[in-house]
């Protein structure tokens, strides 16, 4: 197995040699030992075929895959429009999207017209072993995905970071120089909800993306898509 960065990624995000190797190689191993590796390798850097870096408007960082195989896609916190029910997880976003837009809950849970609109689904690390959560932190991602937000962050237009429970959070820091903003919150899992609900970040994004002269992100979500 080869793991490449799509597009324009690859030219602008700084590796150090052998780290997509050696995600690799951990991956092979697993699959080898009769786990499933969530999603598939070929979603792994589906959130980055979506759009280019100077198309980015906003970030939204999670922690990782969803463990429950059928759920994960590539795109942090999203479902397949024909999963049901939803992750608890997604459960809570698209409350909170619903209180703070006044938009009506979905009947599905892709978040893929956010992507097209500039919003990168990014999770911290970007595969997990099916039913075990967490259990690809450590392998290598931390460090792809790092590279990829200094990627972003090296633009010269503001990028509002939302950073959704600790793991994102570690990276507000840094993530505050030059143009962008921050917008931290409790993770949205069932277990933190209640450090994420009322953060009314989609519209707070929004506001913040129109003082600087970019274009709002349309966070609308289809009321159903093709399966």
């Amino acid at each position: 197995m080869r793991l490449t960065l799509p597009g324009s990624w690859a030219e602008q995000v700084a590796l150090p040699d052998g780290t997509l190797e050696g995600i690799a190689g951990f991956v092979q191993e697993e699959r080898a030992c009769g786990h499933e590796v969530l999603p598939a390798p070929g979603q792994f850097f589906r959130a980055l075929e979506c759009l280019e870096p100077h198309q980015v408007r906003v970030v939204i960082l999670g922690q990782d895959p969803y463990p429950t195989p059928g759920h994960a896609e590539g795109l942090s916190f999203s479902v397949a429009p024909r999963v049901r029910p939803f992750p608890g997880s997604l459960r809570n976003i698209l409350r909170e999207w619903s209180e703070d837009l006044g938009h009506p809950l979905p009947t599905h849970g892709s978040l893929l017209p956010w992507a097209r609109s500039g919003v990168l689904l990014l999770n911290t690390v970007l595969s997990v072993r099916a039913g075990q959560p967490g259990s690809h932190r450590g392998c290598g991602w931390e460090a792809v995905t790092a590279a990829i937000l200094r990627a972003v962050a090296a633009g010269r237009e503001r990028v509002v970071f939302m950073l959704w429970g600790n793991d994102a959070r570690r990276h507000a820091s840094w993530l505050r120089a030059g143009p962008h903003v921050v917008l931290e919150a409790g993770h949205p899992s069932p277990l933190s909800a209640r450090l994420f609900r009322g953060c009314r970040c989609f519209s707070e994004a929004n506001r913040l993306l129109r003082e600087t002269g970019r274009g709002p992100v349309d966070w609308r979500l289809e009321e159903t898509l093709a399966l």
